[in-house]
C-alpha cells in the first residue's frame, strides 16, 4: 500500500507541475479545463506557478524516501484542489469538473497521505 501511496504522491506532484505548465503556456485553454471563464491572464499565469511550486513541494520527500514527511505534504496540499472545487463551484462552472475533477484529485490525495502517515 506505501509503494502504490508513493507513485501516487509522484503522480501527483507531475501533474500538478505538467498542469502548472499548461497554465503558462495556454492560460485560456488551461482556464476553460480548470471549469472557469478566462478573464484575467495575469491570474493565469500566477496559478501556473502556484501549480508547479505545489508539485516541486513534494519532490524532496519523494528524493528521500521519508514517507511520513510525504504523506504530510500531500495531505497539507489537499486545501488546493478543494479550494479550486469550491471556487468552480461558486463561479457557475460545470458540476462535473468541480467533483469529478477537483474533488476527486482531493480524495485521491486525501488517501494516499493517509496510507503514507498511518503505514
Amino acid at each position: 500500500m506505501v509503494t502504490i501511496a508513493t507513485w501516487l504522491a509522484g503522480l501527483v506532484a507531475i501533474g500538478i507541475i505538467l498542469i502548472g505548465a499548461r497554465f503558462l503556456l495556454r492560460p485560456v485553454a488551461s482556464a476553460e479545463g480548470f471549469g472557469v471563464p478566462a478573464s484575467m491572464n495575469a491570474y493565469l499565469t500566477v496559478k501556473g506557478v502556484r501549480d508547479i511550486t505545489a508539485g516541486l513541494v513534494l519532490i524532496p520527500a519523494l528524493v528521500t524516501g521519508d514517507q511520513r514527511m510525504l504523506g504530510w505534504l500531500v495531505l497539507a496540499s489537499v486545501f488546493a484542489p478543494l479550494g479550486d472545487m469550491v471556487v468552480v463551484l461558486r463561479n457557475g462552472g460545470p458540476r462535473a469538473v468541480a467533483f469529478g475533477v477537483h474533488g476527486l484529485t482531493a480524495a485521491v490525495m486525501a488517501v494516499a497521505a493517509a496510507v503514507l502517515i498511518l503505514v
